[in-house]
């Protein structure tokens, strides 16, 4: 799991005083079993009304009513979140779907039947571009490995170029140039694949591109600003995300905001103004998006009595989706040995397990599932334990808690890998 930060800044200039039309913003994910959203922070000046709502595509979108006039307009967005990492693809894909060509199910078809469709018709030449990447002879190859080449023939055959009019290239335009911009690599792979008769959509987003994190290292294109991708539907594994701008297929580097059949239905912020001929000087836009690391995948909570935490961070008290609040997320407080000596763990701990245990700090989910492993004198109590353990759920193996700091608290860069 990487926990990130996304610093996402846009700044519209104007020569005179102008008023405000209503502005639309694309900038808040969605929680899924991919990404978990830990905190969002919309800062906007002037001062404005917002009221959230769900596009047709389900993503979630802030309408601003802007109060005054201003010389500038500010949209300041601040992202806290969890990616989770991608399990092998090759081992999702249905074995219907493994090979290409293949045929979508009748129900696919009819959900997926106008993401499948080529929306940017030209002379020929995304078709010639898209057969070039079948076998002369017809054979079937694999399907995966048909979707890797294109979207890595993007990356190494064309040239990015940052572009900072609105709109996206058409593909035909593309392959004549041979240069884009991320959302115009992005189409022309979703529009290579649909003439192959895939189902792909636009994906607007951000990269998380190690060159600018200074704990980090690896060299991706695109980053400082919002970043586009495709996403193609496979059988089995379903929606896949590819990066043709960095050859990227399916990786914790991306953040996905919005999904859209197009791109122009994907603009992370959109509006209007009223002003004279001239009035528009300029934007700019900055986009940080900086790592708190890779987090082992265990269950780990804390932090002081009373105090709610979200992601290792500190959030108001109260409940959260039902859940305890922060941090009454359970601990579990050891004063005996481990009842069952067959316990997965316990034949590590030898002798030290007649010593009394450190508690063992878990969210409420868990509980059940290491008392059901034979682990004895427990009690659930608030939390605020001397000290904390991670527990290893694939063997029930406590780890002693003077491994972690005397304050029982976790350090930033080991904030919670599993949900509370």
């Amino acid at each position: 799991m990487r926990r990130l930060t996304v610093e996402h800044r846009t700044r519209y200039r104007y020569g005179e005083p102008v008023s405000f039309g209503q502005h639309r913003l694309m900038l808040r994910p969605r929680d899924s079993h991919g990404l978990r959203l830990l905190d969002a922070t919309l800062t906007l000046f002037p001062i404005a009304d917002v009221n959230y709502v769900y596009d047709v595509f389900g993503n979630s979108i802030a309408l601003v009513e802007l109060k005054e006039g201003a010389e500038e307009l500010r949209v300041d967005s601040v992202l806290e979140l969890e990616i989770y990492p991608v399990p092998p693809l090759e081992a999702l894909i249905s074995n219907e779907a493994a090979l290409y060509p293949f045929v979508y199910s009748s129900d696919d078809r009819l959900d997926i039947a106008l993401t499948a469709a080529r929306a940017y018709p030209d002379q020929g030449a995304v078709e010639a571009f898209a057969r070039s990447f079948l076998p002369a002879d017809g054979s079937r190859i694999p399907t995966l490995a048909l979707l890797s080449s294109i979207n890595q023939a993007i990356r190494d055959t064309f040239t990015y170029q940052a572009r900072h009019e609105e709109g996206t290239q058409s593909p035909a335009q593309t392959l004549e140039l041979r240069t884009g911009t991320c959302r115009d690599f992005a189409l022309l792979l979703m529009e290579t694949v649909r003439e192959l008769g895939f189902a792909a959509q636009f994906v607007t987003g951000y990269l998380y591109t190690p060159q600018l994190d200074p704990l980090a290292e690896g060299d991706f294109l695109g980053a400082g600003s919002t970043h586009a991708w495709a996403t193609v539907y496979l059988p089995g594994a379903g929606w896949i995300d590819f990066d043709p701008t960095n050859a990227l297929i399916g990786t914790d580097h991306l953040v996905r905001v919005a999904v859209a059949r197009d791109p122009r239905q994907a603009v992370p912020v959109a509006g209007s103004f009223s002003g004279s001929p001239g009035a528009f000087l300029g934007m700019d836009v900055e986009v940080l998006v900086s790592s708190h690391g890779v987090m082992p995948a265990v269950p780990v909570l804390s932090a002081p009595p009373g105090t709610g935490t979200t992601g290792g961070q500190a959030a108001p008290d109260g409940p959260k989706d039902g859940r305890r609040s922060g941090t009454q997320a359970a601990v579990l407080m050891m004063s005996a040995v481990l009842e069952d000596a067959g316990a997965a763990g316990a034949a590590e701990m030898g002798a030290e397990a007649e010593a009394p245990l450190a508690p063992i700090a878990v969210p409420d989910d868990v509980v059940e599932q290491l008392e059901g492993a034979g682990l004895a004198g427990a009690a659930l109590e608030p939390c605020g334990a001397d000290g904390v353990v991670f527990v290893d759920l694939a063997g029930i193996a406590p780890v002693p808690a003077d491994n972690f700091p005397a304050d029982g608290l976790i350090p930033e860069t080991a904030a919670l890998s599993h949900p509370v």
